[in-house]
Order: structure tokens, then C-alpha cells, then sequence
């Protein structure tokens, strides 16, 4: 019985140890989610966190309700882009072009949008019109 609560406290910790430290731990992307996408331009739901699409051509791409979390999408084209609902939680997003994307109810906590082109872009919190040109 001894034996068993340790195991479990054990196991607790370690939950806990990687639930504060969850900054540390890897984060991958589902292969078969990025060759869906690849083929597609379209993948909603699927997840991509910490795929690497930087420079990419994403224009129009569909990706809502996507999990994007550190992703590195920048300076990638996503003119036009729905990204409705996407999780980009500490996504790179510098320099990426966000020109009439849809991001209405995305998380971007942590995410990275310097020098990022938000012209007529929809944000969680309305229109954005910084970078147009």
C-alpha cells in the first residue's frame, strides 16, 4: 500500500514538474497533419505546433480551429488566410504577411507579430490596420 502511494505521488510530481516547466518540453507537429496540409492548403483542426513554415506561400490557406503553437511562420504569406479559432500560443509571426486574414478568436498569447503586416487583418479584439500600405 506503502509502495503504491509513493508510485502515485511520484507520478503527480512528475505531471506537475512538466506542466510548470512546459515551456521546456519538445513540441512536434503530427507529419500526416503537414502533408494533409501541404496537399491541401486546407487542414482544419490538425495540428502543426512547432512546424516549420517559415517564408512559406499560405495565402488563403484554411486553418481554422488549427493548433499552430510554435509554429514558425514568419515572414510566410498568409494574405487571406482563416486562421479562426487557431491556437498560435508563442508562434513566430515576424515579419509574416497577415493581409486580410481572419484571426477572429485565435489565441496569440505569447505569439511573436513585429513588423507582421495586420492590414485589414480580423483580431481577436476587431479589425487591424497597422502596415498598410
Amino acid at each position: 500500500m506503502k509502495k503504491l502511494r509513493i508510485s502515485h505521488a511520484i507520478a503527480a510530481l512528475t505531471v506537475l514538474a512538466s506542466t510548470l516547466c512546459g515551456s521546456t518540453v519538445a513540441i512536434a507537429f503530427d507529419e500526416i497533419s503537414l502533408k494533409k496540409f501541404q496537399a491541401l492548403n486546407s487542414c482544419e483542426g490538425c495540428d502543426l505546433s512547432g512546424a516549420d513554415l517559415r517564408g512559406a506561400n499560405l495565402s488563403g490557406a484554411n486553418l481554422s480551429d488549427a493548433v499552430l503553437r510554435g509554429a514558425r511562420l514568419g515572414p510566410a504569406n498568409l494574405q487571406n488566410a482563416n486562421l479562426k479559432f487557431a491556437v498560435l500560443r508563442r508562434a513566430n509571426l515576424i515579419d509574416a504577411n497577415l493581409r486580410g486574414a481572419d484571426l477572429s478568436g485565435a489565441n496569440l498569447k505569447g505569439a511573436v507579430l513585429r513588423e507582421a503586416i495586420l492590414c485589414k487583418t480580423k483580431m481577436p479584439w476587431g479589425e487591424e490596420n497597422s502596415g498598410c500600405r
